[in-house]
């Protein structure tokens, strides 16, 4: 597992741990973690919530009437040192 897949594993984890329902995805270039935030999340948990988040390279809500309330959080994927950095048929 790549180490953004690691360490989005870990956010999860810790959501998870604060009892909400999470998901994490791979992407060509992150790994995302998306938490269902019930509504009757207390104010401490909320706070413990946006610590874990925070560790993310971008973090933030989406809030809606119809689907609820997701926290969510992006890693980046590293880019590689060497090889094929600029794609196929990529010249300097």
């Amino acid at each position: 597992m790549p180490a953004s897949g690691v360490s989005a594993a870990a956010l999860a984890a810790r959501l998870s741990a604060l009892g909400l329902l999470t998901r994490v995805e791979e992407h060509p270039r992150h790994t995302s973690v998306e938490a269902e935030v019930p509504e009757a999340l207390s104010a401490d948990l909320w706070r413990e919530a946006l610590e874990v988040v925070a560790a993310a390279d971008r973090f933030g809500l989406v809030a809606t009437s119809l689907s609820g309330r997701t926290l969510w959080a992006v890693v980046r994927k590293a880019v590689p040192a060497t090889g094929d950095v600029g794609g196929p048929g990529y010249q300097r």
